[in-house]
């Protein structure tokens, strides 16, 4: 087993599913109430890394974030070194490539609270901030593990994505699917299947536990949720 690997891959995971809840529920509150015709756009850029193939995907990227453009010669000067082929390349590139896993869970857990709730609150003068704080996060949080647990595993599969715009540099952007790809091709099986077993166990148990949570969620009077005002 490559710990090296194991490490920068659950290192990676982490901070990719952190940054997109905080990218996610802002971005997913916008989609439920909002009322701009860019919406429709929005959702499609959003679910694009669904069906583009991750080599695609990765290899835009790394033509954007290379030192011949402005915006990767930008974060060279942020970070004090290239993007491309180091971990905070990987991070950007998983965080563009696992969004869809985050924004639609937390969209569709959005979408199914009563609208009445949301009225309500906005009766009670809650603010979109307010409202998604004390109105749709909780009531939705079923969808939010739903989502960060989803990032995290589509995370630790990357292999295209990865690949592309990281390469395969032991230590720093090395990751268990690159190792089991290289296992697989020098007809290590053995170790291959160490590899495979490990990340499929990963992946089964969070899935376990996503789906052994009660799928009731309680939803008291909006009016609890603000002091007991009324209105």
């Amino acid at each position: 087993m490559d710990w090296q690997a194991l490490a920068l891959t659950l290192k990676l995971a982490a901070i990719t599913t952190a940054i997109l809840l905080c990218l996610a529920i802002p971005l997913a509150a916008w989609l439920v109430l909002g009322r701009s015709r860019w919406r429709v756009l929005a959702e499609a850029i959003t679910g694009l890394p669904l069906v583009l193939p991750p080599t695609v995907l990765g290899f835009y990227l790394l033509v954007l974030l290379g030192p011949r453009t402005g915006v990767g010669r930008a974060f060279a000067a942020i970070l004090g070194h290239p993007v491309a082929f180091s971990f905070a390349g990987l991070v950007i590139g998983s965080v563009i490539y696992s969004l869809p896993f985050a924004v639609q869970p937390i969209v569709a857990g959005f979408a199914a609270i009563d609208s009445s709730l949301i009225d309500a609150a906005r009766l009670l003068g809650a603010g979109p901030i307010r409202l998604v704080r004390t109105i749709l996060v909780p009531l939705a949080s079923r969808s939010l593990l739903t989502a960060a647990i989803l990032s995290f595993l589509h995370t630790l599969g990357e292999f295209g994505v990865v690949l592309m715009l990281g390469g395969d540099i032991p230590g720093a952007t090395r990751t268990l699917s690159l190792v089991l790809f290289n296992q697989v091709e020098g007809f290590d099986y053995d170790a291959a299947n160490r590899t495979a077993a490990l990340l499929f166990f990963f992946c089964i148990t969070a899935l376990v536990l996503v789906y052994a949570r009660p799928k009731n969620l309680a939803t008291g009077p909006a009016s609890d949720r603000f002091g007991g005002r009324n209105g």
